[in-house]
């Protein structure tokens, strides 16, 4: 055996089967210890590995919004950022990039009471990640049904034709409302935007709708014709001279023609004759 002059530790030949070795001797003091090391080490990779645990990743386009308690403290990202661990602070993710969403058919009225089928599709991104997860519970979909009921409510103010032609004034208009409704919970609206398929519908509503005005202004014009006629007869009856003259302008336009029509003049006297006989056998 050997022994150091501290006396910490000796040096000893043993035997194993048959085989020589050297083994050390720790003293008491050391070998006590050894378990409260251990502890501490175990207390360490433990705090380590919580700590570790409250590191998180938001993407480029992502933000993270971070409540302690429930209560909001900051947005964090992009990046790595570390929230408090064990359930002290927790993180929502939201995605800043733009968003496309469809709004689902409606029908609706237009202003000039014409029923139409109209779908549309809305462009948006969040501004403000804090208010999209804080002031409304699903952004996404409250931003599809605002768009819904603006389009709505938007076309109910316009004519057909208005709706036609001016599709990109009315895009604004629609883009507009619902941006001061989204506002608030920190969605912008990028677009609003209807689809030229219901282009094409809205416009064969409208060839029918022209057809109807047309036939409507045809009757008009024969309404407003016979109402002309009507006075043009009063005044030939004032002045019989005129009637006269009216007719030779008829052979003049018949004879212009240079078809085989055969017409037979009778004497203005014989139409007063024949009047003048109805009214003496009516008295």
């Amino acid at each position: 055996m050997w022994r150091n002059n501290a006396g910490s530790a000796n040096l000893r030949l043993i035997r194993v089967g048959g085989t020589r070795a050297f083994g050390i001797s720790l003293p008491m003091q050391i070998v006590e210890g050894a378990p409260g090391m251990q502890w501490i080490l175990i207390a360490l990779v433990v705090v380590l590995v919580v700590a570790l645990s409250g590191f998180r990743v938001a993407q480029q386009y992502e933000r993270g919004i971070v409540f302690r308690f429930g209560r909001f403290v900051g947005v964090r990202g992009p990046g790595l950022f570390w929230i408090i661990p064990l359930g002290v602070e927790n993180s929502v993710k939201v995605d800043m990039r733009v968003l496309t969403d469809s709004v689902e058919q409606q029908e609706t009225m237009t202003k000039d009471n014409v029923p139409i089928h109209v779908n549309a599709v809305i462009w948006y991104r969040v501004v403000k990640p804090e208010r999209a997860i804080i002031e409304v519970q699903n952004f996404r979909a409250a931003v599809v049904q605002v768009a819904l009921t603006t389009l709505r409510n938007g076309i109910g103010q316009y004519t057909l034709d208005d709706v036609l032609k001016e599709r990109d004034k009315l895009s604004l208009v629609l883009k507009d409302r619902a941006d001061q409704v989204t506002e608030p919970w920190g969605v912008e609206i990028q677009a609003v935007e209807i689809p030229a398929s219901m282009q094409r519908a809205m416009a064969q509503e409208a060839e029918a709708l022209r057809e109807k005005r047309a036939r409507i202004i045809k009757a008009e014009a024969e309404m407003e014709a016979a109402r002309k006629l009507r006075e043009a007869a009063d005044e030939i009856m004032k002045t019989p001279a005129s009637l006269e003259l009216r007719r030779m302008q008829m052979l003049t336009e018949v004879g212009a023609e240079q078809n085989s029509m055969t017409i037979i003049m009778m004497p203005s006297e014989f139409v007063e004759a024949a009047r003048a006989l109805t009214l003496k056998g009516s008295a």
